[in-house]
């Protein structure tokens, strides 16, 4: 070989090698692994759809990226939040009042934001105690469980109704009595009727299946203390990620809204997917009942958050009120009719 044909292969090996780094390191940049939480029960549904149809891989492929997904399960908000402050997560959900919260603690470092709401649904407090009619007939003999005390939605909700009925000033006058258990947890306990717990701040499928017993009975419904049907769950995320990497934000929201037309088009098939996702004991055709109810409404737009964010503002719970709800959810849903 000689000199100049030596030269010409090494530039050529030379350019190979450089074109396949670049190749290499390209796909690589384009490769992500998106952490997502979810909590639960059926209006976790979007999410369930998401995951099982592989939704966001291909909402990101649109995008050119390659997005692989790692799907976690908390009991409640304040772990999630956790987690997503450690960075040990780009996407949580869960209520409104986690999400204030966040939003409020966050906004002058990480900035913690509301990517979409997932549902509209009520939360009902069952009881098995045939003496309580009314949140006013609970004694320190009762325990009332919930996801998480004083902070989860439920707890906060529970506060506005004693707000209401005992007074201003009162709105803590009930959470001694309250208990942090997950959902299936709570349901259990209370069904038992040997445990401590005799009433249960649950959503769906849970507080369907606990009024199937003749022994309980629903003491408050979160529409009524609200005024009407309000946003139950959220996902959000960091700055970091609705920011920093606004494909990975816009693949999440479209592979959402997409899951939304599903569940609408074909409850059926929605049904099928979260009982087998779940490994859930109920049937098919309950989930898919409850999927259809007209209080359970499947839509990202926030509804009623100020009237959580006003309460919890007023009573020291975050530091500062939101202007609006668009404070607490990012640019890309603020072309919806929230509140």
């Amino acid at each position: 070989m000689t000199g100049i044909s030596r030269s010409k292969w090494g530039l050529a090996l030379f350019a190979a090698v450089i074109g396949l780094s670049f190749a290499v390191t390209g796909a690589n940049a384009e490769e992500r692994t998106v952490r997502i939480a979810k909590q639960f029960g059926i209006s976790y549904l979007p999410l369930t759809v998401m995951e099982e149809k592989k939704l966001l891989e291909a909402e990101g492929k649109k995008l050119g990226l390659d997005i692989k997904t790692e799907w976690l399960q908390f009991t409640g908000g304040p772990p999630m939040n956790e987690a997503l402050v450690s960075g040990n997560l780009d996407f949580a959900s869960g209520g409104v009042g986690p999400l204030v919260t966040a939003w409020a603690r966050t906004k002058n470092n990480i900035k913690i934001k509301g990517i979409a709401a997932i549902n509209a649904m009520p939360l009902w407090l069952n009881t098995i105690n045939p003496n309580v009619k009314t949140i006013k007939d609970f004694t320190e003999k009762d325990r009332i469980a919930l996801p998480a005390v004083r902070v989860s939605i439920q707890a906060v909700v529970l506060q506005m109704a004693a707000e209401k009925v005992f007074g201003k000033g009162q709105e803590h006058k009930l959470d001694p009595w309250t208990v942090s258990l997950s959902h299936p947890d709570g349901l259990a306990q209370m069904m038992s009727g040997k445990s401590e717990i005799t009433a249960h701040f649950t959503s769906a499928p849970f507080m369907y299946q606990e009024l199937e017993d003749k022994r309980v009975h629903r003491v408050l419904d979160s529409y009524e203390v609200l005024g009407g049907p309000h946003t139950f769950n959220s996902v959000w995320a960091t700055e970091k990620v609705y920011k920093g990497e606004p494909k990975v934000a816009q693949a999440f929201l479209a592979a959402l809204e997409e899951a939304m037309k599903y569940i609408k088009s074909d409850p059926h098939g929605a049904a099928e997917l979260w009982v087998k996702n779940n490994k859930s004991k109920l049937s098919v055709a309950e989930a898919e009942r409850i999927i259809k109810l007209p209080e359970n409404e499947w839509t990202t737009t926030p509804r009623k958050v100020m009237d959580f964010a006003d309460y919890m503002a007023r009573v020291g719970m975050i530091p500062e009120k939101p202007a609006s709800w668009k404070d607490v959810y990012i640019d890309a849903i603020h072309n919806k009719s929230g509140s």
